[in-house]
C-alpha cells in the first residue's frame, strides 16, 4: 500500500489551525454514501476554497470534532473498499 502525504498534518485538520471550517468533514464512521455525498458538495466548490478534507472515523458535535477519534477496523474498511 502506497501512503500519500498531505500537505497539511492530520493534527492541524483535527483542530482547525489551518483549514477554515467549512472545508473539514468529520465522519463518524465509513458510510459510503454519506461520504460521497461530502465528496460531491467538496467537487461542486462554489466559493472556490479548493475542496476539502473528510476526517473518517472522527465524530463531530456542532461542527467541532469529538476527541480522541474513535478507531477504525481495518477488516471493515477492507470489506468496503472491496465492494466499492
Amino acid at each position: 500500500m502506497t501512503s500519500l502525504s498531505l500537505p497539511i498534518s492530520i493534527d492541524d485538520l483535527l483542530r482547525g489551525r489551518s483549514v477554515e471550517w467549512e472545508r473539514i468533514e468529520y465522519k463518524r464512521g465509513w458510510n459510503p454514501e454519506n461520504i460521497l455525498h461530502s465528496i460531491c458538495a467538496f467537487a461542486n466548490d462554489f466559493h472556490n476554497l479548493g475542496g476539502g478534507y473528510i476526517i473518517v472515523g472522527v465524530e463531530e458535535k456542532d461542527g467541532r470534532p469529538v476527541l480522541p477519534p474513535r478507531e477504525l477496523i481495518p477488516t471493515k474498511l477492507m470489506r468496503f473498499k472491496r465492494k466499492y
